[in-house]
């Protein structure tokens, strides 16, 4: 496996680092700003959603560290940065948490994505109906994922 040792590893770390606090900062800014909004429209809808208001229950007993571990979850992470935004979280303490979150997140990405993108194109090269075919049972089973989670949401708890 020789192509792991040529892959442009710091680079990506560096894009995907500038990518994350751009993106996880704009966030927070939204949520902070967002505070004086709450109460109209559709900005009042998206937060008051149980994503939201369990992040901000979250954010607000346990803090930055919480804003910095939220990286490492798929779907948690933009609610704790809004939640850390809305909840007014001061930038000495959210600032930290960006950081070393966003630091880990960019790894992780780097290390894991890009593999998984170059082991795909070899497969796509080797074999592109094999590529194919993979792609759409990732598609599927993410997909059906989602679907059973929602309809957990949506149908009431049996007794």
């Amino acid at each position: 496996m020789d192509w792991i040792q040529s892959l442009p590893l710091l680079p990506a770390v560096g894009i995907l680092y500038c990518v994350i606090l751009l993106r996880a900062g704009g966030t927070y800014a939204l949520g902070r700003g967002a505070h004086r909004l709450a109460d109209r429209g559709r900005v009042a809808e998206a937060l008051r959603g149980p994503r939201v208001a369990r992040a901000i229950a979250v954010v607000n007993r346990w803090g930055a560290p919480v804003v910095a571990l939220s990286f490492l979850t798929i779907g948690f992470q933009t609610a704790a940065n809004a939640a850390a935004g809305l909840t007014r979280m001061p930038l000495r303490r959210y600032l930290p948490a960006l950081a070393i979150g966003g630091l880990a997140w960019a790894v992780v990405y780097a290390t894991v994505g890009l593999a998984a993108i170059v082991l795909w194109a070899e497969l796509f090269l080797a074999s592109p109906w094999a590529a194919v075919a993979l792609l759409l049972l990732v598609v599927a089973v993410v997909t059906g994922l989602v679907l059973r989670r929602r309809d957990r949401r949506v149908l009431p708890e049996r007794s």
